[in-house]
C-alpha cells in the first residue's frame, strides 16, 4: 500500500486542488488520510480505483461495456 500526496493526486487525475476537495465534500472522491498535524495523503489504490470507475461510467454511457 502506498500513500500519495496532493501533487501526485492532481497529476494522476488531471483535477484541480479545489475540484478534488469539492468532490471529497460531495462524497464522490476518496477521503484523505491524516499523516500528521498539517499533512494528508491518499491511498494510491483508492485514487486509481476512482479513475477506473470514471472510465467504466464513460464506457457504460457510450454502450461500450463488455
Amino acid at each position: 500500500m502506498r500513500i500519495i500526496r496532493l501533487k501526485e493526486v492532481i497529476d494522476s487525475t488531471g483535477l484541480a486542488r479545489s475540484t478534488i476537495y469539492k468532490y471529497i465534500t460531495e462524497g464522490t472522491f476518496p477521503k484523505p488520510v491524516s499523516l500528521g498535524d498539517r499533512c494528508v495523503g491518499w491511498v494510491e489504490s483508492e485514487v486509481h480505483n476512482w479513475i477506473l470507475a470514471r472510465i467504466e461510467e464513460r464506457d457504460l454511457a457510450n454502450g461500450l461495456a463488455a
